[in-house]
């Protein structure tokens, strides 16, 4: 694009701005053409009304909208000064090619289109849920997604409140989920957002064949941001009703929905009545919450244990749901395993029917503009029927329109009957099931074999005055997950950014153990990492010191605090080290993190086996398959 066009205007508003494609357009950005390069002016008056009058020179192509901040009306209009050859082509409802009064509508976005000649002007009024960002360097090109970009000061909302709103695709593919054939729907919408997921179940009954006739929504919102797009959406959800004869009433309630709810179900004489609700489409907010912070101790009011928002919101709402009345939520896939979940998981599989899980392959597409690393699933459950014989798993991208593949499994093979923590497994495919399989052939826990596994001790920024970047002579080696070397630890590391060593005194004495052969495990792995778990051993005829220590990101697998014999421990690495532990243990671990607990949990084969598999290898490095089949060949 040519330079000059930003020349034109004064350097002292020179404000470039960086527009968005919001999907604003029903087809979609698919006409192509080059980006855009402008220049914006922006006043504003004492009604908060903004006027915006940009430059443009560019190819003009489908999907053009303004990304906006909400809850403020913009009156914008915008000039293209120069209409290349050809521009308009590719509309498909313009006749002649001339888009002239050419209205589009989505949701609460108008934007009309009028042609004069070789310039268009577009002007736009009232677009929400969008965000202008303000912060592009003059010349730069912009960029265009299908989601508006997140500011500074709307990440640390989205941090405070752990609010993720949810993306079109998947309110609808969650909508399509509920199975209800009722005359009255009741539904509750906590953390409700702009109401994406109510104004989805609402479309979907209204073109169901069997309509119910009346439908109430509850929702709650505690951020007051949302709620006038929140009333909006909700009006445009009566006018559809109306449209085809449904009875329809909504509440916007812009309260905490633990605070409202944790009376109702208390039944505390001064609280409200709970509503009797028979459906629930959520997705919480997602944010950790302290032992002793105001929330924890309402919840625990409850009895709901809960170390995070969302665990919260999902037991609240499985209290205030009647018998038969079903839920769909999405939420971090963390729930499924782990200690801090176990009171919940009891909870939940005890008060509801598991129907259908459904699994994203990407850990960020589905929430694209939010940068989410956590995996999600979504689910659906019934409360108070039987438990399933069988359950759907289903398994997509995450990207909008991608393909959902299903597969029905037996429950047992998601919640073992004989699994005390109550994991949730999901076998999104063969290889996930051959390895649970394979996992219920092994009949051997970690205690029987006279084997224990910890967490390190030395939580570096706490022994900070400790550490040493090189080993001394009053130092004790520090192991790190960087010293993982093939199959053996390699100390020191030269050039290493982590310390090699820890000071061995009395005040370091208990984050050291005695030296001896350890199975180390990785705690975290980078989500590029081709595997999650990932074993070395450390052995103390390499590295010579009488004590070590082993930081806190690593595990380590000992006897009686000490180590273990070679054999045992090479056996031990090399089975931790497949490909059929990987895939068991990525089928109730949604993310990147291993814990002693989740080793714990897993069958081994019979310390004779293992002790047999160690004495078969010299080295731990080899291939893959190749490892594999020495595993299996022993193991099993």
């Amino acid at each position: 694009m040519p330079g000059s066009l930003h020349e034109s205007f004064p350097a002292r508003v020179q404000l470039i701005h960086r527009m968005h494609l919001a999907n604003v357009f029903p087809y979609g950005n698919q006409f192509g053409g080059e980006e855009a390069r402008f220049c914006a002016i922006f006043t504003q008056n004492e009604n908060s009304l903004f006027d915006c009058k940009s430059a443009y020179s560019y190819w003009f192509y489908w999907g053009l909208s303004l990304s906006i901040r909400q809850n403020l009306k913009f009156c914008c209009s915008f000039r293209i000064e120069t209409m290349l050859p050809g521009a308009f082509t590719g509309f498909p409802a313009c006749p002649g090619n001339r888009p002239d009064k050419f209205l589009f509508s989505r949701g609460k976005s108008d934007i009309r289109i009028e042609s004069t000649g070789n310039a268009a002007i577009i002007a736009v009024e009232l677009v929400t849920t969008a965000i202008a960002n303000t912060n592009i360097i003059a010349g730069e090109m912009p960029t265009f997604s299908s989601f508006p970009p997140v500011l500074r000061d709307d990440l640390d909302k989205q941090h405070e409140l752990g609010q993720f709103l949810t993306p079109l695709p998947v309110a609808e593919f969650m909508a399509s989920l509920i199975e209800i054939h009722r005359n009255e729907v009741h539904l509750l919408d906590a953390g409700a957002g702009a109401g994406a997921l109510s104004a989805a179940l609402v479309g979907r009954l209204c073109h169901e064949p069997r309509k119910p006739k009346r439908i109430s929504i509850t929702t709650y919102e505690v951020d007051a941001a949302q709620i006038e797009s929140l009333r909006a959406t909700l009006d445009d959800c009566r006018r559809e009703c109306e449209q085809v004869g449904i009875s329809f009433s909504a509440t916007v309630l812009n309260e905490d929905f633990i605070a409202a709810a944790v009376p109702m179900v208390r039944n505390d004489f001064f609280g409200s009545k709970p509503s009797p609700f028979n459906v629930a489409i959520i997705n919480p907010p997602y944010r950790k919450i302290r032992g002793d912070s105001s929330t924890r101790l309402l919840l625990r009011s409850a009895d709901i244990e809960a170390s995070n928002l969302y665990v919260g919101f999902v037991a609240l709402v499985i209290r205030l749901l009647v018998n038969g009345g079903e839920l769909v939520a999405i939420t971090p896939r963390s729930f499924c395993n782990g200690p801090y979940f176990k009171p919940f998981r009891e909870d939940f599989l005890e008060a509801m029917s598991l129907r259908r899980l459904h699994v994203f392959k990407s850990r960020s597409a589905a929430f694209s503009r939010d940068a989410v690393l956590q995996e999600n699933i979504i689910f659906h459950a019934v409360k108070g029927t039987a438990k399933p014989e069988r359950i759907i798993i289903s398994t997509c991208s995450g990207e909008p329109a991608s393909t959902v593949t299903e597969r029905v499994v037996d429950f047992r093979n998601i919640v073992s009957p004989d699994d005390a923590e109550h994991f949730i497994h999901l076998p999104t495919d063969d290889r996930h099931a051959q390895a649970r399989q394979a996992m219920g052939r092994l009949s051997t826990s970690l205690s029987a074999l006279g084997v224990s596994v910890s967490t390190g001790r030395v939580v570096d920024f706490r022994a900070k005055e400790f550490l040493r970047q090189q080993p001394g002579r009053d130092t004790a080696p520090l192991i790190y997950p960087c010293h993982f070397n093939g199959g053996f630890v390699h100390w020191p590391r030269e050039k290493a950014r982590k310390p090699n060593a820890i000071v061995s005194n009395e005040h370091t004495h208990d984050l050291l153990v005695p030296a001896g052969i350890y199975v180390l495990v990785k705690r975290f792995t980078a989500k590029e990492e081709r595997k999650r778990v990932v074993a070395c051993i450390y052995d103390s005829h390499q590295i010579e010191a009488p004590l070590v220590g082993f930081e806190n990101h690593l595990n380590y697998f000992h006897i009686g605090g000490s180590g273990l014999p070679m054999a045992l421990a090479k056996g031990l690495a090399l089975f931790l080290n497949s490909t059929f532990v990987d895939l068991y243990f990525r089928q109730f671990n949604g993310h990147t993190q291993v814990n002693a607990t989740d080793l714990r949990s897993f069958n081994y084969p019979s310390r004779a086996k293992l002790e047999r598999l160690g004495e078969s290898i010299n080295d731990l490095e080899m291939p893959q398959e190749q490892l594999d089949g020495i595993v299996e060949r022993e193991s099993f």
